[in-house]
């Protein structure tokens, strides 16, 4: 086998199955945190383990605890977690192309779109392998999730204040970690990540949490203006930079010469 046949080869499964496993364990363990936190709020263990089961977006399922938890209504900590999941229907629209999730399973795949598996799907190189990584991403981070939720409701009374772990900051590190390559890749990507921070930060003391959030997500408009505009067609009339090709039918203007000594 040749180098340019190596080169050419597609990306083999494996890569994306070893990535999305291990990204999923490492962000699934922090469902403990979110189950002792829940617990510790006021929220019953099945609620808890529910919320994990149907809501699925840690960020949501923590800003709905830490609501209760400072006293407010569960209706007030729900409309907090919706707000905050909606970015959610932005990756879905961005996915629905890669994905293409038909019937039943539109329902499922879209309870697996979260910023993991969104960023796990976008970081690969053709649709297979997106669909691969995506897949292995949802499966494992949501057994573990779960299960990490469950242990962490039974033993809220025992592992104390979750906080003492650190576990809430594994996501957010994990998703850096994806998104890094890309913040690297071109001012488009730089100039909508440090208007999303800046935005974000100008705005998490004054608002509710998980209102920056979604602020931030119109950093995205800066990609609108920043991305090179596609290259205008040359104008009419310009002179082409290629030959254009000659008819054989038609004969040169040298041809048509009388040779010298002959009449035409």
């Amino acid at each position: 086998m040749t180098a340019q046949t190596v080169a050419e080869a597609p990306v083999r499964p494996a890569r994306p199955v070893r990535d999305g496993v291990g990204l999923g364990l490492a962000v699934g363990a922090s469902g403990v945190a979110f189950g002792a936190a829940a617990v510790s709020s006021g929220l019953s263990a099945w609620q808890a383990c529910a919320l994990s089961l149907l809501a699925f977006t840690g960020a949501s399922q923590f800003a709905l605890a830490g609501v209760v938890a400072a006293g407010g209504s569960l209706l007030a900590g729900t409309a907090g977690a919706i707000l905050l999941g909606s970015r959610n229907t932005l990756y879905g629209l961005r996915l629905a192309d890669t994905l293409r999730p038909r019937g039943p399973r539109r329902l499922l795949v879209s309870l697996g779109v979260i910023d993991e598996t969104t960023a796990m799907t976008l970081a690969q190189p053709d649709p297979a392998t997106s669909r691969t990584a995506f897949t292995a991403t949802f499966a494992t981070l949501y057994v573990t999730w779960n299960l990490a939720t469950l242990a962490g409701a039974i033993g809220a009374g025992r592992v104390g204040s979750p906080d003492t772990f650190g576990l809430e900051i594994v996501g957010p590190a994990a998703f850096l970690a994806l998104i890094y390559p890309r913040l690297r890749a071109g001012r488009t990507e730089r100039a909508v990540a440090l208007t999303g921070a800046a935005i974000a930060l100008a705005t998490t003391t004054v608002l509710p949490a998980g209102v920056p959030v979604i602020l931030a997500a119109v950093a995205a408009l800066a990609g609108a203006f920043v991305h090179p505009a596609a290259a205008d067609p040359p104008p009419t009339g310009a002179a082409s930079a290629d030959p254009e090709p000659v008819d054989p039918s038609v004969t040169s203007t040298a041809d048509a010469r009388p040779e010298p000594g002959r009449s035409p």
